[in-house]
């Protein structure tokens, strides 16, 4: 028991990083995902509909170094993404940054990291479920289909419930019920095809290509590439999906790192070869995507090349099937990080306990799609989702810092992946989210500061008394190795 320490060393204190990897191993997830299967949860998270709508506002940006924007977007995320590589190889469990940081930065560090990405992955999947109405119309309409504005839309957006936002998430909820080799192979179905129909995209408008829509290629000055820059960052979003699933991998150590790393090289490269076609087909100034809508920019383009409407629905699919697979994913991580909470205790039990049969964890898999399915049915999040980003942002600054930290506390810890360039690189990592924390809108500030109190509150009046170290019961997982089911 640490109740007679000072508070502020209790709320400091740190899990041994050998015990949350061996804790992982009696935590009675089932090891069903492969390199593959990991490869594709990060792609399939980070390929939203961010890249079907961020040129039509990017472009007029940047212009044609536009593309330009996109490898420095992609240089940022790296560095935090090679963090958690070395950290993801290095202690392999479901909680990705939070545990990190608990193993690294203290227990408050920890909460708030996981509370913040409560905020993150609640509010973004439910915003991405809204939309999912708004593309799956677009698709229907080639077949003379519409689903009626008042059930296709929450209140405050001309509608009375969103019911396809609720579709979705329900369907991903059973999805995940079943078990993570299920989730995973639909998942991988979903990103192998909306990766084709971006490869078919790009085919066609490479038949409309022309070199010298490049030119001015930068119209806009330097100053244009990083205000681009800072926006297609957020279309990078995702990498850390892997980690989460730390529990569930075959050989974790090997591959989550190839996973986190992997999955940022394949999107780098696929958004790279999508912007350039489309600035080849369309043009790259700002005055070639006035009047187009950003939402459907790349199924404008390729209606416009093809001077029909199917390739244009084709492209629609994909965003359909692009928030479906984004939905699954982050579902799936949050409900992996509240199982982590759980266990240690700074959640209520009910978060950690799993079904013998499939293995997931069941209660807090209904629990994430209750609340996701009323904040997608009924609120118009508009703003709101975009503040969620401090969240992510958060999570990478701990993950660089946590780096760091551990290399100075277990040097001699075996690591399966090791960032190079250290300690440059996850320094690097920190100044960069910070950088973008700090350009973020004021309403962002303000969300973050209302959950971190809400958090807060809840930290001090549960978890901080009922946390497993709290209760001295460190090394007690031996002693009660099955966790606790539901029949």
């Amino acid at each position: 028991m640490s109740s007679g320490q000072p508070m502020l060393k209790q709320m400091m204190r740190v899990k041994n990083p050998d015990h949350i990897v061996e804790e992982g191993d009696h935590g009675g997830l089932k090891r069903s995902m492969g390199l593959f299967a990991l490869l594709m949860f990060s792609v399939g998270s980070i390929i939203g509909t961010g890249i079907f709508v961020i040129l039509g506002e990017a472009i007029p940006k940047a212009g044609p170094a536009v593309i330009l924007s996109f490898v420095l977007a992609a240089v940022v995320c790296a560095f935090s993404a090679l963090s958690y590589a070395e950290l993801a190889g290095t202690i392999p469990v479901s909680g990705s940054s939070y545990s990190y940081a608990y193993a690294t930065l203290g227990e408050i560090l920890a909460w708030v990291c996981g509370w913040c990405l409560m905020l993150e992955y609640g509010v973004a999947v439910a915003a991405v479920a809204v939309g999912w109405g708004q593309y799956l119309n677009e698709f229907l309409s080639a077949f003379g289909i519409q689903i009626p504005p008042e059930f296709a839309n929450p209140p405050g957006d001309g509608g009375v419930i969103n019911i396809p936002a609720v579709f979705v998430v329900v369907a991903c909820m059973f999805l995940l019920l079943r078990g993570a080799s299920e989730s995973a192979t639909m998942n991988n179905i979903m990103v192998i095809l909306k990766l084709a129909i971006l490869a078919f995209f790009c085919i066609v408008a490479f038949t409309a290509f022309d070199g010298g829509n490049f030119q001015p290629f930068m119209p806009l000055g330097v100053a244009g590439i990083g205000a681009a820059a800072g926006q297609v960052f957020f279309s990078y979003i995702g990498f850390d999906a892997a980690s989460t699933a730390g529990e569930e991998a075959k050989n974790p150590k090997r591959d989550l790192p190839i996973a986190i790393i992997g999955s940022l090289i394949i999107v780098t490269i696929a958004y790279l070869l999508v912007t350039i076609a489309a600035i080849g087909a369309n043009g790259g100034q700002p005055s070639d995507y006035e009047g187009k809508s950003s939402e459907a920019v790349l199924a404008q383009i390729a209606n416009d090349v093809t001077g029909s409407t199917w390739a244009g629905t084709l492209i629609a699919l994909g965003a359909v099937v692009s928030i479906f697979s984004v939905v699954l994913v982050t579902m799936y991580g949050q409900t992996r990080i509240l199982f982590a909470m759980g266990r240690d205790g700074l959640l209520p039990k009910t978060f950690t306990k799993v079904n013998p049969r499939t293995q997931t964890p069941v209660n807090n898999t209904i629990i994430v799609t209750v609340v996701i399915s009323v904040l997608a049915a009924l609120i118009p999040l508009g703003q709101l989702a975009e503040a969620t980003s401090i969240g992510t942002l958060f999570a990478f600054m701990i993950v660089n810092a946590g780096v760091i930290s551990l290399r100075r506390s277990r040097p001699n810890m075996a690591r399966s992946f090791k960032t190079p360039f250290y300690p440059i690189t996850p320094i690097l990592g920190v100044l960069g989210c910070l950088y973008l924390i700090l350009s973020l809108d004021v309403i962002t500030w303000i969300v973050f500061f209302s959950w971190l109190a809400v958090g807060m509150v809840i930290y001090f009046t549960y978890g901080f008394r009922r946390s497993r170290l709290a209760l001295g019961m460190v090394d007690d997982y031996t002693q009660d190795p099955e966790p606790p089911v539901v029949g």
